[in-house]
């Protein structure tokens, strides 16, 4: 495959107008949604303040999962990221069916979030969900029509608003910890103590590892937005790397806080801003409004997420057609180098998906939901093989660029040796089972599909 011309990505009319800043808080934006706040407090629940062994193996994985994609998408360019790789690995079938796989995804997740944060939006307003749903989501593809610098713009300032409050909230909690504010007295580790770093022994880390293993999901959305930066070798290396410590930081840093902050018997699952950690800690601080805030962050935080997912998802769309894996009719691009009809196919879609969440067939919807979960793994595995395959090829053709994978004789091994232990790990818990039996046989179909269409381009 030839290295991306100057003018955007081979072949397409995209253009490369995004900042390295801009790939970093898409990424961020992509990672830090309502599972982090809504989520965490399975994860305390499940082992305690051994929590945070659970999101350093998770953030591991995530590490050397994104730097061997970093090599590949330094390598080549390519808005498709490892569905391309993919097809370039193990031919047109498998490009075609992580493609739509990924694809699928987003597409779901943009349901699930605009779902959650409509909800909470209608509930302050007093009117039906559809109303701020369709709203919001006439508001985005708006945005995502624009061109590629100005929509990076606007998502990077969204994104922030999220790390802001983070930041806050860790700031906020460190004080409260140390009894510096008004009314507060020295935590130390008197919640730590009383319920035991491991009150669940290693079959509690496990089970939160199962609860925390997709909370780094998003930050690939860096290497498809890559295609469209000024310079993807600099930029998706540095920005993956920021990305990586700083949501280390804030996953690891918030969830560390709540455990010593609240009462072990005091943490939970939330199902709303209500019983979220991050509002009880709100309440230690005597913060009037608690529940409120949380519920403005929240959806925010969704919001942005719905918003990168419409970017990726038309941008996916239209990889796929200039590889012939999608109709021909998506491969154009407007004047801007925005894939205009990508953006409006993955919004009706997505608009499918939120009608689905509100007529609820028996079963479909959390059928499809569970593949959603067992989706990031096939993802991973498929970045994991395609560069066992790929980076011979890469290093004996020159392609190779300083943005390098570690060890890459072993490590990816052992990668893909852990996320094989993770999905044993899936296969012994009721949901877990129900994830790896939704995403099977999603994949089944996708690649019976994949398998079917490209014999049939070849044949023509």
């Amino acid at each position: 495959m030839s290295h991306t011309p100057p003018g955007g990505t081979a072949g397409s009319g995209l253009r490369r107008e995004l900042k390295t800043r801009h790939l970093t808080m898409m990424g961020l934006g992509s990672a830090i949604g309502a599972g982090l706040f809504l989520g965490t407090g399975v994860g305390i629940q499940a082992a305690g303040p051994a929590v945070v062994l659970a999101y350093v193996v998770a953030g591991a994985i995530t590490v050397l999962v994104m730097q061997m994609l970093a090599e590949m998408v330094a390598a080549r360019p390519s808005s498709g990221t490892f569905s391309t790789y993919a097809e370039d690995a193990f031919g047109p079938w498998a490009g075609f069916a992580v493609g739509w796989l990924y694809w699928f995804m987003m597409i779901m997740i943009m349901a699930v979030e605009i779902t959650g944060a409509s909800a909470i939006i209608a509930g302050w307003l007093g009117i039906s969900p559809w109303i701020p749903a369709l709203s919001a989501i006439a508001i985005f593809t708006v945005i995502n029509f624009a061109a590629v610098k100005n929509y990076g713009e606007f998502e990077f300032w969204f994104a922030l608003l999220k790390v802001m409050v983070i930041i806050a909230f860790l700031v906020l909690g460190t004080l409260l910890w140390l009894g510096v504010l008004p009314g507060s007295g020295f935590v130390g580790f008197d919640n730590v103590s009383a319920a035991g770093f491991m009150p669940n022994g290693w079959g509690g880390v496990a089970t939160a590892l199962l609860a925390v293993a997709f909370a780094f999901g998003g930050i690939e959305m860096v290497t498809i937005a890559a295609a469209e930066s000024r310079e993807p070798e600099i930029a998706v290396h540095s920005a993956i790397r920021s990305i990586i410590w700083r949501i280390g930081v804030f996953y690891v840093g918030s969830v560390l806080l709540i455990a010593l902050l609240l009462p072990y018997d005091a943490i939970g699952a939330a199902s709303d801003a209500s019983e979220s950690p991050f509002t009880a800690v709100l309440h230690l601080a005597g913060i009037p409004g608690a529940v409120g805030i949380m519920e403005a962050v929240i959806a925010v935080a969704l919001l942005s997420a719905c918003n990168t997912q419409i970017y990726g998802s038309s941008r996916f769309l239209h990889d796929l057609a200039l590889r012939g894996d999608a109709p021909a009719y998506f491969r154009a691009t407007d004047s801007r180098g925005v894939p205009v009809r990508g953006v409006v196919v993955s919004v009706l879609f997505g608009l499918v998906a939120v009608g689905l969440q509100y007529w609820n067939p028996p079963g479909l919807l959390a059928f499809l939901l569970n593949a959603v979960g067992g989706c990031l793994v096939v993802i991973w595995f498929a970045i994991i093989f395609s560069f066992l395959r790929l980076h011979p090829r890469l290093a004996q053709g020159g392609e190779l660029t300083q943005v390098r994978m570690w060890a890459p004789r072993v490590l990816p091994w052992v990668t893909a040796a852990v996320v094989a232990a993770l999905v044993v790990l899936m296969l012994t818990t009721p949901d877990g089972r129900l994830q790896v039996l939704a995403v099977t046989v999603v994949v089944a179909v996708i690649t019976t599909l994949g398998l079917v269409v490209t014999k049939r381009k070849d044949a023509r």
